[in-house]
């Protein structure tokens, strides 16, 4: 089941990382078109925006392994940074990275940033679960050892461990479906009381998703066992990370709701 190169026959091969990432890339970029028409916005803008997250993505998430993950390695070997078919991402620097490149191209473009943080609300989380499967057939992100009945063996280390990208993907997904039921409920006019308060203006079911996320995240990072650099006073850089981003959700959830009850 865990199968890091893709055989094709006929000699050909395929790194299953990339793959799996290309296809995510691509539900979500034709849900996205779905989306854009459904709020009666740009497509090309929306496909700009989506471009953005790809490339800033793309740079962000390789420049994150190699600065600070293995950044010997890379001193060592300097011609090995091109070689990104091997593997070599981090979540969160492809996430800071698209969303800078993003944000970029909405400030140049004048475009309303809330009004796109609506439309991509629950394409977030389903991304983010469909590309843990990537780090899962990929081998890589794996827990620590365990004896439980669905324990894993993964590729380059030795014993039974816990799954972790499957536990990470599952609550994604429960993520995904309550941030996309309420992005629904919101377009019918179907919320009300304190959940219309809070969820009503444009772009709070993304802070939303960030804030769940960031939980997950911490959750998940109790159970993983792959090397992700040093800890900084005992936790990862990750799940600092995670907390910085639940804390900054948060404040700009309060204070648009405030702003929209005034």
């Amino acid at each position: 089941m865990i199968q890091p190169i893709l055989k094709l026959g006929h000699g050909l091969s395929f790194p299953t990382y990339l793959l799996v990432i290309s296809a995510t890339f691509c539900v979500c970029l034709f849900w996205l078109r779905a989306r854009t028409r459904l709020y009666k916005m740009s497509v090309p803008d929306g496909i700009d925006i989506a471009l953005a997250l790809m490339v800033g993505g793309f740079v962000g998430a390789r420049l994150m392994h190699i600065l600070y993950e293995f950044p010997d390695y890379y001193i060592e070997d300097p011609m090995a940074v091109f070689r990104f078919w091997q593997g070599g991402f981090v979540f969160y620097g492809g996430a800071l990275g698209g969303f800078f490149s993003a944000l970029a191209v909405i400030r140049i473009k004048k475009m309303d940033f809330y009004a796109w943080a609506e439309v991509y609300a629950p394409i977030a989380p389903l991304g983010y679960a469909l590309g843990l499967l990537a780090c899962f057939f990929n081998g890589c992100c794996y827990g620590h050892k365990c004896d439980l009945p669905w324990a894993m063996q993964f590729p380059l280390v030795d014993g039974l461990r816990h799954p972790t990208q499957l536990y990470a993907t599952g609550l994604e997904l429960v993520l995904f479906g309550i941030v996309l039921g309420l992005s629904k409920m919101r377009l019918k006019g179907q919320l009300t009381g304190k959940t219309k308060a809070w969820l009503e203006p444009s772009g709070q079911l993304l802070f939303l998703w960030i804030m769940g996320h960031s939980i997950n995240r911490i959750i998940m990072e109790s159970f993983r066992d792959d090397f992700r650099g040093s800890d900084l006073f005992g936790l990862s850089v990750s799940t600092w990370i995670s907390i910085a981003l639940f804390f900054s959700a948060s404040t700009i959830l309060l204070k648009r709701k405030r702003e929209w009850v005034l």
